[in-house]
């Protein structure tokens, strides 16, 4: 290393000082050319003549530091503020520094002057030490050493990880008592902040209140509509920086085109493409990463994957926007393909190829890929976690569900934000486990409409109607403003019920009251909810006056209503109305077969056998599943097929004699 010849040539000074000082400078200077800046340091304008203080600038481990630091002592300089600055700086920026060696080195600088504790400030918010940087800020208050503008910056950003909007405010009203408000650099700063707390409106004030903006300060505006799904506002905000002529910039680039990802907005982002190859800003690798995003969210694999076959770079974010892809189109196939290839692999990547399987319904690829990410050592994120317990929830696998809870909540203490809760609310009640959502859901400090959804479904599925309607007058009357999912639910739950007063209302108040168009699912809850009391006329009544067509679930109900009340006239209508919606649905046959060979119309029975025959529809055989030691065992009728089948039925034969034995059928 060149800093080890340094210390060899120094350690010449007593035999020939001025030879060793001039091989030392000539060592330095070619070092200094042939090294670039780390990242650590910001001053890339800084220009550095004296040859050990021109080594610092290229410093990138702790040995090198300690070994600088040693002959910036024995010549004296480390008493002078600048270089003890730079030592500073790399122990406390640099990823490979060490903060406890920066507070020693502190405590030994006379007169630090706002650079230095600036730089202690920022260090331990970087080392996620947040709480001390505010405590320096506060001694610095308290010794009255000068503030500047990057001083409330990095105090600002303790606040947001901390979430203390409180204190952030305080921050707010000394830079308003110190005359620093209106600076542009804290302003921005006051932005950020703010919207990085979800306090968006203030953001704005921020802004409006801005007497002079550059383009950080339009694209951080921009971003924050962005991130809270406000893209309306962000497309109108990014037209008035362009009307006003501001000179976008990469960072600007890649949050439009995080818009148009959002909104599907593709001719607008290929507008921004243009822009960028007209621009000559293809060499950002960010940038083009967020355009094969784009092209990939918005369904164009095939320009997605130009751009990124053109990429001489690839990093872990490149390959894991073209996968994602794939994964949101759909192809699942070609998805897996190109993670297996990756050469690096994050959380994200892993979280993308389990999305990509939850939302196409292969629960249980979906829940392999997260038992080999477990096996490569990634620690999951709550992303990840939602869509595995999503999957958890599709195949029933709650013991899975169960450990991650206890593994990752009580053991780990990850927090248990909105959506997670939402997700173990959704998981536990598909599992059966109605009492746990419900305990979570009644646990939860905040929630959202998906929360109530997920919680009133939960009862529904499980025919607690009261419940869920109880649920529902609950939500109405803390404010919370019902979906048309919310009442699909409790429709729903009514229906499970015989609450047909109550599911009649519901679905009036829908549109009276709430606004909501009634789309084909809820007019198919109704029919449910008539049907089942045998009110066949009211639901029929209800079909033909519809505004829309009622779709396959509606008829379904309809038909087995009619099946269940022997209305064999309507039964046979709905039936025909069912086949021409699904020709190719075994279990509408099936239906209607039992409903004609319950009335005992053999021919019409032997018909629609015959119609299955041409029409080349096979019966799907049932399908059940158990969870033994989290793996899940499928089991179709009469089957044999497992590895265990013999014990299986041996066991089945036995349990069949003892209840025979004892006078009770237990099938």
């Amino acid at each position: 290393m060149w800093s080890m010849a340094a210390s060899t040539l120094l350690r010449c000074f007593r035999l020939s000082p001025i030879k060793a000082l001039f091989l030392y400078r000539v060592l330095f200077h070619f070092s200094s050319i042939s090294r670039p800046k780390p990242s650590w340091n910001s001053n890339q304008n800084l220009v550095v003549t004296h040859p050990i203080l021109s080594c610092m600038e290229c410093c990138d481990s702790m040995a090198e530091l300690r070994q600088i630091q040693a002959q910036l002592t024995r010549t004296g300089l480390i008493i002078h503020r600048f270089p003890a600055s730079r030592v500073l700086a790399f122990c406390a920026l640099s990823d490979n520094g060490d903060m406890n060696h920066a507070r020693l080195l502190f405590d030994r600088i006379p007169d630090p002057n706002t650079y230095i504790w600036n730089t202690m400030i920022r260090g331990y918010i970087r080392w996620g030490s947040p709480r001390l940087g505010l405590s320096f800020f506060c001694d610095m208050n308290a010794k009255k050493f000068n503030f500047d503008c990057r001083t409330l910056v990095f105090v600002l950003k303790a606040c947001e990880y901390l979430s203390d909007f409180l204190l952030g405010q305080t921050i707010h009203g000394l830079a308003y008592k110190w005359g620093i408000n209106f600076e542009m650099l804290v302003q921005n700063g006051l932005m950020h902040y703010y919207i990085k707390m979800g306090q968006l409106d203030s953001a704005r004030k921020v802004f409006d209140g801005m007497a002079e903006r550059d383009v950080v300060s339009w694209t951080t505006i921009i971003d924050g509509y962005s991130e809270n799904g406000h893209y309306t506002d962000a497309l109108r905000t990014f037209q008035c920086m362009l009307t006003i002529g501001v000179q976008l910039n990469a960072v600007t680039m890649i949050t439009m085109l995080s818009v148009c990802s959002q909104t599907g907005f593709l001719n607008l982002g290929r507008s921004f493409h243009g822009y960028v190859e007209k621009r000559f800003l293809g060499e950002n690798l960010n940038l083009m990463n967020a355009l094969v995003d784009m092209y990939g969210k918005c369904g164009c694999l095939d320009s997605a994957r130009r751009i990124f076959d053109l990429l001489d770079i690839k990093d872990v974010f490149s390959w894991t926007s073209m996968m994602s892809g794939y994964a949101k189109c759909g192809d699942l196939e070609h998805a897996r393909k190109l993670f297996d290839k990756m050469p690096e692999k994050n959380v994200v990547s892993w979280s993308s190829i389990i999305a990509g399987y939850a939302q196409a319904n292969q629960s249980e690829e979906a829940l392999n890929c997260f038992r080999e990410m477990l096996l490569a050592n990634v620690e999951p994120i709550t992303a990840t976690l939602v869509n595995v317990l999503s999957a958890c929830g599709r195949c029933g696998h709650l013991d899975l569900g169960r450990w991650i809870y206890e593994h990752y909540i009580e053991k780990r203490g990850l927090k248990l934000s909105v959506n997670l809760s939402n997700a173990f609310i959704d998981m536990y009640a598909k599992c059966g486990a109605i009492n746990e959502a419900a305990k979570m859901f009644h646990e939860m400090t905040e929630r959202d409409i998906v929360s109530w959804n997920s919680i009133i479904m939960g009862y529904g599925f499980h025919g607690h109607g009261s419940e869920a309607v109880t649920l529902f007058e609950q939500l109405k009357r803390e404010g919370v403003v019902p979906d048309d999912i919310t009442f699909v639910g409790v429709l729903s739950a009514c229906g499970h019920v015989g609450l047909v007063s109550e599911g009649r209302r519901y679905f009036f108040d829908m549109k009276a009251e709430f606004s909501i168009e009634p789309k084909p699912v809820h007019y198919a809850c109704m029919v449910d909810l008539l049907g089942r009391v045998g009110l066949l006329d009211d639901a029929y009544e209800l079909v033909r006056n519809m505004p829309i067509e009622l779709d396959e679930a509606g008829w379904g109900a309809l038909l087995n209503a009619c099946r269940v009340h022997g209305n064999l006239k309507l039964g046979h209508y709905a039936g025909e109305k069912l086949l021409g919606v699904d020709p190719g649905d075994s279990g509408v046959y099936t239906l209607l077969s039992n409903m004609y060979a319950t009335w005992n119309k053999w021919d019409e029975v032997k018909q629609l056998r015959v119609m299955m025959r041409d029409r080349k529809v096979k019966k799907v055989p049932g399908l059940s599943s158990v969870e033994i030691e989290g793996k899940s065992h499928g089991f179709f009728v009469a089957d044999r097929s497992h590895v265990c089948s013999e014990r299986i039925y041996a066991i089945l034969n036995m349990i069949y004699m003892h209840s025979s034995e004892k006078g009770t059928n237990c099938f």
